[in-house]
């Protein structure tokens, strides 16, 4: 039984797995397939507008101005806001105002096959006013994004200079300050070494005349008396008696 569970949980698991990687494809796919027949129709404003005159020529660079202004706009707030997450509501407006492009870029595209030149033309003017009022409002979008963007990145600057420079002034005062210690550890060193030469002569000439020295009975001694020695045995005169030993009765 638990193994049947674990198969049938296997084949769940696989299941949803495949739909997720078939569901990202399509995505993948239809972001590719999207982005080419963009490419392909800004190719094709591009060409109208440059090569040709008159009505069909302005409306070309109606839609063109307005498409590049607002994708620019649109990829300028997506990057941004993926590090300044209050670029969020500058997103939500421009996508309000988003809807308006795409409208006013659908009107254009069907004015694009009126056969009616006259009205086009003398409908030309409102349509510049309008895409004008979408385009700088985009632009004006796009233009605070990187104002902003570009005011966090100098007040980074700012401040790891200043940290930079405190840890540099850090740095040259613990390379110019010495230790307490180690000045004491010298001076020791410096005196020992000075000291030893003379405190072995010191000694050598103070070993020379102990040697010389003779005691008050005339007899040549070292320098420490018998009486400042308590390893020597204590000296026996003519005069004293011997000591009677005890008795035990």
């Amino acid at each position: 039984m638990f193994t049947l569970v674990m198969l049938f949980a296997l084949l769940g698991l696989g299941a949803w797995a495949t739909v997720k990687a078939v569901g990202a494809a399509k995505r993948g796919v239809d972001r590719t397939i999207t982005q080419a027949k963009r490419t392909v129709e800004d190719t094709a404003l591009k060409a109208k507008s440059i090569g040709q005159v008159g009505v069909p020529g302005s409306l070309a660079q109606l839609r063109l101005d307005l498409r590049t202004s607002m994708r620019t706009t649109q990829e300028a707030l997506r990057e941004g806001s993926r590090a300044d997450a209050s670029l969020k509501e500058s997103l939500v407006l421009f996508e309000r105002l988003s809807a308006h492009g795409h409208e006013l870029d659908d009107e254009l595209k069907r004015l694009e096959q009126e056969p009616d030149r006259a009205r086009v033309a003398a409908a030309l003017p409102d349509l510049r006013e309008r895409v004008a009022k979408i385009t700088q409002s985009a632009d004006a979008l796009r233009w605070a994004a990187r104002d902003r963007a570009r005011r966090f990145a100098e007040d980074e600057l700012s401040t790891l200079s200043a940290q930079i420079e405190v840890e540099s002034d850090a740095l040259r005062d613990y390379a110019s300050r010495r230790d307490p210690l180690d000045d004491l550890a010298e001076a020791a060193a410096a005196w020992d070494a000075a000291a030893g030469p003379a405190a072995g002569s010191a000694a050598g000439r103070g070993n020379g005349r102990g040697e010389e020295r003779q005691d008050p009975r005339g007899h040549r001694g070292a320098s420490q008396t018998p009486a400042l020695d308590p390893a020597a045995p204590a000296p026996q005169y003519p005069w004293q008696k011997s000591t009677r030993p005890e008795t035990t009765t």
